[in-house]
């Protein structure tokens, strides 16, 4: 499946990104081609909506871990929305549910301090 990752919008300098197909060890690198070319200002604000993404796999999980310490390291701050309950599983048992800041499907908030 391919894997398309846009630019929704940006207001207020958040980049509102919408990610949607599967990400896997073959389109993972397209995601991360695409983040890599995000510039990563001081304090930038990234929100990545994964509404649309139905499957992941531990290559794409080491894709947002990149992308959120590159951001993290300049101060600023990445928000992923839209999981559904087999990605949210997928970010927990990873421990990576208590580092980032996920807003479920459901929109509980499970924002960590970092």
């Amino acid at each position: 499946m391919n894997l398309q990752v846009q630019l929704v919008e940006e207001e207020n300098s958040v980049q509102h990104f919408k990610i949607i197909g599967e990400i896997d060890v073959y389109t993972a690198p397209k995601l991360k081609e695409h983040l890599a070319a995000v510039e990563k200002a001081v304090g930038m604000q990234a929100e990545l909506d994964l509404s649309e993404v139905a499957y992941m796999d531990s290559t794409g999980l080491g894709v947002f871990v990149g992308f959120y310490k590159a951001v993290h390291a300049t101060g600023g701050h990445v928000k992923i929305t839209g999981l559904n309950a087999r990605l949210q599983r997928l970010f927990n048992i990873t421990g990576l549910g208590s580092i980032m800041d996920i807003v479920t499907e459901e929109g509980e908030d499970k924002d960590a301090t970092v």
